[in-house]
């Protein structure tokens, strides 16, 4: 665990430690060790707020965009889908959920259907509005089953999945050539740009929909401005 925990990712950490545990306990149930030893294998730490939360300048956000060919259902599609990522902040799964019966277009308004079955009602920009209304006049399949926004764009044209939303960022982002990036990254930039614009945390809170203030406290630590303001000097004469 000393050697293989260090170079693994926290869920990987945790698979190697599950596994070494059953092995242990095999063994001793087995007869072959005398003593258990499953309680001798640590946990692996899962401290909240370790990392910093990575989000996409302006220009990375026009290239991820202009990757998208609007002349084709398929750039249509992704365009529409990245636009709401971007713009509202969404996660994967509420993209897939999204009904055609979700959007008010008189009102202006989306239901988003979030964790734990949770309903809320998003205001619609008028750049998002404009990118939903051109998919579904242009991209979306009349074959389309169900009443979901978003389908696949071969045949059989099912609803698409929370992974195939990921999947349409990931492929924009390596037409990009932008690296590896899931959909979750693009909800670290809405709320990043929020911060830059000077938005408070509960407000960045409400867009995201967090359910704890814990959540959203991560963003306090790439605020460095607000940082610097109460951030002690540092005693240069210490020893």
């Amino acid at each position: 665990m000393v050697a293989r925990c260090p170079r693994q990712s926290r869920g990987a950490a945790k698979l190697t430690v599950t596994a070494l545990r059953s092995l242990l306990g095999f063994l001793h149930l087995d007869g072959i060790i005398e003593r258990s030893l499953v309680s001798a294998v640590p946990s692996v730490a899962g401290r909240r707020l370790v990392g910093l939360p990575k989000g996409l300048d302006s220009n990375q956000v026009r290239r991820l965009l202009a990757s998208c060919d609007g002349r084709t259902r398929r750039g249509c599609r992704d365009v529409a889908i990245l636009t709401m990522l971007i713009r509202l902040g969404m996660r994967s799964g509420e993209v897939a959920k999204l009904r055609l019966d979700d959007i008010d277009w008189r009102a202006g308004e989306i239901v988003v259907r979030g964790k734990a079955n949770c309903t809320e009602r998003l205001p619609l920009p008028q750049d998002v509005g404009d990118r939903l209304a051109v998919y579904l006049q242009r991209g979306r399949p009349a074959s389309a089953q169900g009443r979901t926004v978003f389908v696949r764009i071969k045949a059989p044209h099912r609803h698409l999945s929370s992974a195939g939303v990921s999947n349409v960022v990931a492929e924009a982002a390596q037409r990009a050539d932008l690296g590896q990036i899931r959909a979750h990254r693009l909800r670290h930039t809405v709320a990043m740009q929020m911060l830059r614009a000077g938005a408070s945390l509960p407000e960045i809170g409400q867009l995201l929909r967090h359910r704890r203030a814990l959540t959203t406290a991560i963003y306090a630590k790439v605020d460095r401005d607000a940082l610097r303001r109460i951030a002690r000097p540092w005693p240069g004469d210490a020893p």
